[in-house]
């Protein structure tokens, strides 16, 4: 691991990463409810929220779009991706590297893993070269952990989501992205595993509000670092209002009642 407190990542030690890797995990159902999420250009003007520690997304967005938004974009590559088209055992290709997200101008790396696939170990070993290298260039890494695999019975359960922070410890990221576990004891159990690798949930499927940020309250409350958000953003017809509820929860440590306030207080009124 590295000090990342002062890095672009982080804001006060906390973490926000707007993820927009969906067009290729998911594909276009992820637009559906809020077409004009599928234009990236959308997507990074969101972005420049001041609750925004850094925007992750795959190589080609990042070469068009990044351009006219170095200024006020952090920019996460997030390495590896695979597409839902696949239906094979759990694996995701590696689509850049290092060298050329520094090019880019990333300030610092994505990976997944998927603990328990029959692909573990060359995920591993493709995880430690880019770790490696993103070391030569005070990168901070952020592993995507997930348990997943035909060889896991329930990959949801709390005991495998503090497994798979370990293994975000043991391997050298900075940073693990995991499921919420269900509940706040168990989510002081999965950050008490990571050691000193920062935990960040993993934002999901879209949900109500108060269901979102209690789950991000509860992350917090546990000694969690903060989240890493996709749907739960870019899905809503007005973003800017969960991030200011989130800039709360998440940097300010407010209630959920007192975020929604002051979300709702800021919000402009319909005209």
């Amino acid at each position: 691991m590295i000090p990342i407190d002062d890095s672009p990542l982080t804001r006060d030690g906390k973490v926000l990463i707007l993820a927009y890797d969906h067009g290729l995990e998911h594909g276009p159902v992820d637009f559906e409810d809020v077409p004009e999420s599928a234009d990236p250009a959308h997507v990074f003007d969101v972005a420049t929220h001041d609750a925004v520690t850094s925007l992750a997304v795959q190589k080609g967005i990042a070469e068009a779009y990044y351009p006219s938004y170095e200024d006020d974009v952090n920019l996460l590559a997030k390495l590896n991706g695979t597409s839902n088209l696949w239906r094979g055992e759990p694996n995701s290709a590696v689509n850049w590297t290092v060298d050329y997200a520094n090019e880019v101008g990333a300030d610092s790396i994505g990976f997944t893993v998927y603990g328990g696939s029959n692909h573990e170990i060359e995920m591993v070993e493709e995880f430690r070269e880019a770790q490696e290298k993103a070391r030569d260039y005070d990168m901070p890494v952020v592993m995507w952990s997930y348990p997943r695999g035909q060889g896991l019975r329930n990959a949801k359960t709390p005991e495998s989501i503090a497994y798979s922070a370990r293994l975000g410890l043991e391997l050298g990221a900075d940073v693990a992205k995991v499921k919420y576990p269900g509940s706040q004891d168990a989510m002081e159990e999965t950050v008490r595993m990571a050691g000193k690798t920062k935990v960040v949930m993993s934002g999901g499927s879209k949900r109500s509000d108060e269901e979102f940020l209690s789950n991000v309250k509860s992350v917090i409350d546990a000694g969690g670092a903060g989240l890493a958000v996709g749907r739960n953003v870019f899905q809503r017809e007005n973003p800017e209002r969960i991030l200011d509820a989130l800039e709360k929860v998440i940097f300010e440590e407010s209630s959920v009642e007192e975020a929604l306030a002051a979300a709702e207080s800021a919000a402009p009124e319909a005209e």
